[in-house]
């Protein structure tokens, strides 16, 4: 069997899995866009985390499309996992993303190609413009300690400083390559890697889930691959633009920012250096903040 096919005790469908929180008109678009993404028939499920919009039960009303309540909003990764959990066997290849994604035309099919050339890829992931056409960084090295804080606490206020450039790895050639991690945004998984790890870290509740999966499948063996000849569109966040939501998400990003360097820096030895990560961040979530 070739490498994309090659999915463990999986078999070789595939299942989109979009995590919606009152998506508004966006995730008409997403559903639209999916159409020419891909010519494999396609097994959409909305994972959804409480939405009051209405736009996914209207979504599901679709061919191809369920609606799984998750009842209450857990967090991107946790929707995430339980809507992976609940394919059958036959699904080897799982599509995770954004419900504000416009897909580019043949985008899934490409990354699947890739999955043929890259066999130990658990992850792929396309070329993200956003709406104005700007290539986002998508695939970035896993921050060091150092890496970490220079764009933590310069990252705003001098972009182009040389710890937040190569993290982003801003001035790197747009070539298909292996990266740290890529961008939880829109993501081609191998079902059986991601299973070998256990799938998103249930602790993160947005932001870093990513960067912790890229790390952990790394450490397992795994790659994280880039494949821009694969495209799609960002077309920003509804369901986190709202200024009640916005602050929420605003010190869910810090906290997982805590959780992830403090993860990787355990054990009583590191404890004041713990101490310092949290003062550094608590202090930069106060002079950032909006409110």
């Amino acid at each position: 069997m070739d490498a994309a096919g090659d999915s463990g005790e999986y078999g070789d469908d595939l299942a989109v899995v979009t995590v919606t929180y009152s998506p508004g008109d966006t995730l008409e678009s997403f559903l639209d866009s999916l159409k020419a993404a891909t010519d494999r028939p396609t097994r959409v499920v909305l994972a959804d985390n409480g939405s009051v919009d209405g736009a996914p039960e209207r979504a599901a009303g679709r061919d191809g499309v369920e609606l799984l309540r998750i009842g209450e909003n857990v967090g991107y990764g946790t929707a995430a996992n339980r809507a992976v959990a609940g394919l059958g066997r036959e699904v080897g290849w799982v599509v995770v993303a954004n419900p504000d994604l416009v897909w580019g035309e043949g985008a899934i099919d490409t990354l699947l190609d890739a999955g043929r050339r890259w066999p130990r890829a658990a992850a792929l992931g396309p070329l993200i413009r956003d709406e104005a056409g700007e290539v986002y960084p998508s695939a970035r090295l896993v921050p060091s300690l150092t890496q970490g804080a220079g764009h933590a606490v310069l990252g705003r206020v001098w972009p182009e400083n040389p710890w937040s450039t190569a993290y982003r790895q801003a001035n790197t050639e747009i070539r298909e390559r292996t990266a740290g991690w890529l961008s939880g945004s829109c993501l081609l998984l191998r079902r059986s890697a991601f299973e070998s790890v256990d799938g998103f870290d249930p602790r993160y509740f947005m932001y870093f889930e990513d960067v912790d999966l890229g790390d952990r499948l790394g450490r397992a063996g795994w790659l994280n691959v880039y494949v821009p000849t694969a495209e799609v569109v960002h077309t920003g966040g509804v369901s986190t633009s709202r200024p009640d939501v916005s602050a929420r998400m605003h010190a869910a990003h810090h906290e997982s920012a805590y959780r992830y360097l403090a993860d990787r820096n355990p054990g009583p030895a590191r404890a004041p250096l713990r101490a310092a990560i949290k003062a550094g961040l608590t202090f930069r979530a106060r002079a950032t903040s909006r409110h």
